[in-house]
């Protein structure tokens, strides 16, 4: 599997990056997991922009999901070979009515329904394309999941956005990569239930025995060298932050 970081800024786009936004190949099969804030433009550094077959949405919070509005005019209102066969997207209950108000001008209320499949996510194992996908929710205040995907023996874990859960140490359990999130500094905010810091991302990686972390949704008022060493303290692996256009095999 190959791993493209089309935006991990959290939050809201950095100077450096968009938001939430990965691109994983495998057996030419493009599936992205999140499409938030300014990854629709990045994306197309990486792959042309009707070359994906999927979508995968962590949860239904802008800085994941609100780049599908954009994406919707792609597809629908293509100019050459007309509008697009619908493609999947997988996501919370209610993805089709949050992004359909987040447009807000659609043609008809069902128009994204045209160029995009809409399939609700819940706890369990299933196919993406080559993908073994396994969504299990995770610690946050909407309803989110976060994903461990398989190809071919190999793992990559994906937390999307948490607090610490044991459904998250669940599905990194000797996975091969885990991207995990690090939005909060360890020892400045202390808020449950919503996101991880540095620390908590690097303990986590320690209990799964994860082979390698990657930290992402580090916003842009967080230091991300603070956070990678309180995640180096913790967890002896292979260990860095995420940065926009950056490649990794899987």
């Amino acid at each position: 599997m190959k791993l493209t970081v089309v935006g991990c800024s959290g939050s809201f786009p950095s100077a450096d990056s968009a938001c939430s936004s990965y691109l994983l190949e495998a057996d030419g099969f493009r599936l992205l997991l999140d499409m938030g804030n300014g990854a629709l433009g990045e994306l197309q550094r990486h792959c042309g922009l009707y070359d994906l077959d999927a979508v995968l949405l962590s949860h239904l919070h802008a800085d994941h999901c609100i780049d599908l509005c954009g994406y919707f005019v792609v597809r629908y209102y293509r100019p050459d070979g007309g509008r697009c066969a619908p493609m999947p997207v997988y996501g919370p209950a209610g993805t089709e009515r949050r992004l359909t108000a987040a447009h807000a001008d659609l043609p008809y209320d069902g128009a994204m329904s045209e160029v995009f499949d809409f399939r609700t996510l819940s706890d369990g194992t299933f196919r993406i394309g080559p993908f073994t996908v396994r969504a299990a929710l995770v610690n946050h205040p909407v309803e989110a999941f976060g994903f461990r995907i398989e190809h071919g023996g190999r793992s990559l874990t994906y937390s999307g956005d948490t607090g610490p859960c044991a459904a998250l140490d669940r599905l990194a359990e000797g996975t091969d990569l885990f991207l995990c999130e690090a939005s909060f500094t360890h020892g400045k905010e202390d808020i449950p239930d919503l996101h991880l810091n540095g620390r908590e991302a690097g303990e986590a990686a320690a209990r799964a025995k994860a082979g390698r972390l990657i930290l992402t949704h580090i916003p842009p008022w967080t230091d991300p060298d603070i956070t990678l060493r309180d995640a180096q303290k913790v967890y002896d692996g292979p260990v860095e932050t995420a940065r926009a256009g950056t490649a990794h095999e899987v």
